[in-house]
Parts: C-alpha cells; sequence; structure tokens
C-alpha cells in the first residue's frame, strides 16, 4: 500500500515537474535589442496584428508563441546581368539596405511571413533594376546618367516594397561591368571629349590674355596721349627751373650756365 502511494506520488511529481519546466520555457522570454514581437495565440483569436512586444522581459501563456523579428537595418548584396536600351547584356552589382517596419511585423507576419527576403525585396529590386537600366544606354549607365538610374531603381523598389510593410532605405549600384570593347570605346570617347574641353579651356584662357594686353596697351597709349597733349613749352621751362633750384642746393660742385640750353633752360656743365 505504502509502495503504490510513494509510486503514485512519484508520478505525480514527475509530471509536475516536466510540466513546471515546459511552463518555466514557454511563458518566460526576452526580446533582444533591435528586435520586436508578435503574439500568436493558440486560444485566443491566433494572431495579435496590431499589439507590438517591444525589447525586454515577457511572460505569455505556454500555449501561445511569440514571433521574434530583427528589426534593424539590413544589407543584401545582388549581382545581375541586365539588358541595356541598345540590347547589350550588363553586369550589375548593387546592394540595398531595408528593415521590416516595426509596427507593422503582426501583418508582415501574417501574409508574408520571415522569408520576406527572398519572397519580397529581391524579385522587386530584380524586376526594378531589369525595367530601369532597361530604358537607358550602356554609356549613361557608365557616366553620366548612373546616379539618376540609382534614384530611379531605389523610388521604384521602395514604392512596392512599403506597401508589403518592409522600410527601404537606399538602393547603390557598387560597379557597372561593361563589355569590354564597349568599355574602352566608351572610356576613348570620354577621353577625346575631356581633351576637347582642355582645348576650349586653353584657348578660352588665351583669348582672355590677348584682350587684356589690348586694353593694357591702349590705356598706355591714351595715357601718353594726354602727357603729351598736356606738356607745353612753358610747363617744360618750369619743371627745368624747378631741376636747376634743386641741383643748386645740392653739395656737388657744378657749373650751370642760366639760359644757355635749348628753349632757354639752364645748362649744366659739370659736377663732382
Amino acid at each position: 500500500m505504502k509502495q503504490s502511494k510513494l509510486f503514485t506520488t512519484g508520478v505525480f511529481v514527475f509530471i509536475g515537474l516536466i510540466l513546471l519546466l515546459s511552463f518555466s520555457n514557454a511563458t518566460f522570454l526576452t526580446i533582444e535589442a533591435g528586435e520586436s514581437g508578435i503574439l500568436f495565440k493558440r486560444f485566443g483569436g491566433g494572431l495579435e496584428k496590431e499589439t507590438v512586444y517591444g525589447q525586454g522581459f515577457h511572460i505569455i501563456a505556454p500555449w501561445n508563441k511569440m514571433y521574434v523579428y530583427d528589426v534593424r537595418i539590413k544589407e543584401h548584396f545582388e549581382q545581375m546581368e541586365v539588358l541595356s536600351k541598345n540590347g547589350l547584356t550588363i553586369k550589375v552589382d548593387l546592394s540595398c539596405r531595408y528593415n521590416p517596419i516595426a509596427q507593422k511585423i503582426g501583418y508582415l507576419h501574417d501574409e508574408i511571413g520571415v522569408q520576406y527576403l527572398e519572397r519580397i525585396l529581391i524579385p522587386e529590386i530584380r524586376s526594378a533594376t531589369r525595367e530601369v537600366i532597361g530604358k537607358y544606354l550602356p554609356e549613361e549607365l557608365y557616366s553620366t546618367k548612373r546616379e539618376a538610374i540609382q534614384i530611379e531603381i531605389f523610388e521604384q523598389t521602395s514604392k512596392a516594397v512599403n506597401a508589403k510593410y518592409l522600410f527601404l532605405d537606399a538602393v547603390l549600384i557598387r560597379e557597372v561591368v561593361l563589355p569590354e570593347s564597349l568599355q574602352a570605346a566608351i572610356e576613348l570617347k570620354l577621353k577625346e571629349e575631356q581633351s576637347s574641353l582642355q582645348m576650349e579651356f586653353k584657348l578660352l584662357k588665351e583669348k582672355q590674355e590677348a584682350d587684356r594686353r589690348i586694353i593694357e596697351a591702349s590705356g598706355k597709349a591714351e595715357s601718353n596721349r594726354i602727357l603729351n597733349a598736356s606738356l607745353t613749352s612753358n610747363i617744360l621751362k618750369d619743371k627745368g627751373i624747378e631741376a636747376t633750384l634743386q641741383l643748386a642746393n645740392s653739395p656737388n660742385t657744378k657749373t650751370i650756365i642760366v639760359g644757355a640750353g635749348d628753349g632757354g633752360l639752364p645748362m649744366i656743365l659739370g659736377g663732382n
């Protein structure tokens, strides 16, 4: 009798321990930094799409389940071969930064699930890249229109994934690889255009320098004309007298004959 009671008690204790461990493992959980959770109630209406659980410690019933999403920004790299406007194959290496919209992970989990990268983002960015690049020539992608193409791919992809509860932070074209012959031709063309621009700049500078010299010479000629017109004989005599007075006051020995020079100007014969 006692053995039977002990056995029964032992069975209940064992079952209780199992239930306690199961209950502990199932109902106590921690949502880490950069994560958000969405709760599925097995007997209470299913997924709570509007209620998002933030970081920290949470207690849930053992028959419910918490789905935890990493909502930090992540980066995905994609390598593609696409056709340009003229039908040439171009290799494009691009990347995108994205994350689930934290307050919408309930709808994301209900409609798409944790495979949202493979199901939504990758197909959308591939489709947008093919469509956008297909409108441009290879040389535009290689040089002048690269930034505009990048922005267009971003805007088209962002609009599509936002409707699926994903946020697209950026799309970056990291590398563009053209056929070697085409790349060489484009580089030669760009080099010739650069040389042409340099020559135009040089000619412009030379023209500006020539114009400056003409203006400078014209100014000097006008200055000389005005000076010559103002130097009358009386002014020259007056300047000569002033110079004579200055020489007379200097300590050097000299002989000055007043009125002996041209026009009656003083003549200096010598000095030490």
